[in-house]
């Protein structure tokens, strides 16, 4: 059945959705977005999604196409139209259509495109199994904390992954590992210290994330956010990634050696416990 989407102003059916070929999102990726997850018909933390969208649209000097309020009715209605039930919401917004010109237009009027889609994110397999990660350079640019469309690097990562028969990739900087190709990434050390990258421009500051860190700390886990190496993730106990629609998954295996016993932690696993049992009390 054809699904509802949203594309300036207008709620449409997905054949019918349209954006002009000159769109700067289409040219040069000059486009940011969010994704929110939906469990039983509600949105999980949706005031952080649209922080983190005005701070990304701040970042690159990008005009908001309505107000957060607006945003909000507009996830609603596309959660009702379409019936989800549990899944995501995407929602992207360009700085508008102009002829091309590397030089930010004037007065462009900002794109805004949302989609709902159907997924089924709490009893993910691999939320029980884990799964397998390969490291591999980071080639992408220097500004990680704007959740911008220039997503060819990790769509490469995730293809040579799935190449070397794996579910994903870490990837690596001067020696340390910044995140996975759309995830946080940590590891628990031999003590049970969960370690996890510290903020900054090397990677996504992720809703997921802050809540999991949150979360750990009321459960008095000792956490480090610090960088930390290949050779500490092989030589951990267990490590996981958080994202918006994953939560929290195990990684039991990187470059073809099983991380601690190769199966899914109990860290990991208790952090998804917590996490869902959490969001789901405050899901709106």
């Amino acid at each position: 059945m054809s699904r509802t989407v949203y594309v300036n102003r207008r709620y449409m059916p997905e054949e019918q959705a349209t954006v002009s070929i000159f769109d700067r999102g289409f040219l040069f990726a000059d486009a940011v977005y969010e994704v929110t997850s939906v469990v039983g018909g509600k949105m999980l933390d949706f005031t952080a999604h649209a922080k983190r969208l005005e701070r990304s649209l701040g970042e690159l000097d990008m005009a908001a196409p309505c107000t957060m309020d607006e945003l909000e009715q507009i996830h609603r209605q596309l959660i009702e139209r379409n019936e989800l039930d549990e899944g995501l919401v995407y929602l992207q917004v360009t700085r508008g259509a102009a002829d091309r010109d590397f030089a930010y237009p004037v007065g462009a009027t900002p794109t805004l495109v949302l989609f709902t889609q159907a997924k089924s994110i709490i009893d993910s397999p691999t939320a029980q199994t884990g799964i397998k990660v390969i490291s591999i350079p980071d080639i992408r640019w220097g500004r990680r904390d704007i959740k911008t469309v220039q997503l060819l690097a990790p769509s490469m990562g995730k293809m040579a992954a799935k190449a070397a028969g794996a579910d994903d990739a870490w990837l690596v900087e001067d020696g340390f590992v910044t995140e996975g190709t759309s995830n946080n990434a940590y590891i628990v050390t031999a003590d049970g210290t969960i370690v996890t990258r510290d903020l900054s421009n090397d990677i996504l500051h992720g809703i997921t994330r802050a809540a999991v860190l949150r979360f750990a700390a009321e459960a008095q886990m000792a956490i480090e956010e610090r960088p930390f190496t290949i050779d500490e993730a092989l030589n951990a106990k267990e490590a996981f990634f958080t994202s918006a629609s994953a939560f929290v998954c195990p990684v039991v295996q990187m470059d073809g050696q099983a991380i601690g016993d190769g199966k899914v932690g109990p860290v990991a696993k208790r952090l998804r416990e917590i996490y869902l049992e959490e969001s789901l009390k405050t899901a709106t």
